[in-house]
């Protein structure tokens, strides 16, 4: 969940949402131009200032985006909690997470998800609302006892990492058509789309390094191959469905334009298949104490 997604779930709230803001849309456009350091700073207060101008009334569709900022960060926490839980028990020497490059990366996507959980914050405050905290005794990342030894086992760990970015990247593509409308958001959000896709494919690259969990005959690539998630398990498998699809904007793409070698396989990874909102509370409802 990011910036864009949380415009995109306010429109769904309010479609009038853009017409509301009218004359501040060029501020928003002017945010892409600036150093990434100082448009995060600078975002939470601007978009509460946004909302405030925008919705006078202090309840009803007000109370509505507060809601959907407060949903967004509870799955930011989710993941928050996660990657810090994991990082701190390789620290602790109960999570053999290797030295080096591996150690470093899961470093970065912790504090890219702290920052994420932050940002929400903030922005909901300036916004009028109060957020809702959620520390570490809200979650149960054994998926109620599914994934017992998630940080005490480096492949299961990397499993259940796997499986939270791969739905992150189709949660995130369900949202994009929405934005189709404000061309300057949809360029924004689709540039965050590809940097979350590259962390999604990191933790792919470092489960093919590792080797565990992977079942027999599967090569473990940077994207997703068919409905295969590439654990040995049934439990993630919501997370994949759907993937199988190889018709894009009605044209089946299995040998397309005579290209025999583009079988099932290679049509299916060239395209991610959106979640919905409701698939996705699906997913992660079991990681919730």
């Amino acid at each position: 969940m990011n910036l864009q997604n949380i415009i995109n779930e306010i429109e769904k709230v309010d479609p009038e949402v853009y017409n509301k803001m009218d004359g501040r849309r060029a501020a928003m456009k002017n945010f892409t131009n600036f150093g990434s350091k100082i448009a995060l700073a600078a975002l939470p207060l601007a978009i509460g200032s946004m909302f405030n101008k925008a919705y006078a009334s202090p309840t009803g569709t007000k109370d509505a985006i507060i809601d959907v900022l407060n949903f967004a960060l509870s799955l930011e926490c989710l993941e928050s909690e996660f990657y810090k839980a994991a990082y701190a028990a390789a620290v602790a020497g109960t999570l053999a997470i290797p030295t080096g490059a591996p150690m470093m990366a899961i470093k970065t996507i912790r504090d890219h998800e702290v920052a994420h959980v932050n940002f929400l914050q903030t922005a909901i405050t300036a916004s009028g609302g109060t957020p809702k905290i959620y520390t570490a005794v809200n979650f149960d990342f054994t998926a109620k006892g599914t994934f017992p030894t998630v940080f005490s086992d480096y492949g299961l760990f990397l499993a259940v990492a796997q499986t939270f970015e791969d739905t992150g990247v189709r949660a995130y593509k369900g949202q994009a058509g929405n934005l189709m409308s404000n061309k300057t958001v949809l360029t924004a959000a689709l540039n965050i789309h590809s940097v979350e896709a590259r962390h999604a494919s990191h933790i792919r690259q470092m489960r093919k390094v590792n080797g565990s969990l992977v079942p027999a005959g599967i090569d473990v690539k940077p994207w997703i191959t068919l409905n295969q998630s590439g654990i040995a398990t049934s439990a993630v498998q919501a997370s994949y469905n759907g993937e199988e699809a190889t018709t894009q904007a009605t044209i089946n793409i299995v040998g397309i334009n005579g290209f025999t070698a583009v079988n099932a396989n290679i049509a299916s990874e060239a395209f991610d298949e959106p979640l919905t909102k409701e698939q996705v509370i699906t997913i992660v409802t079991p990681f919730f104490a």
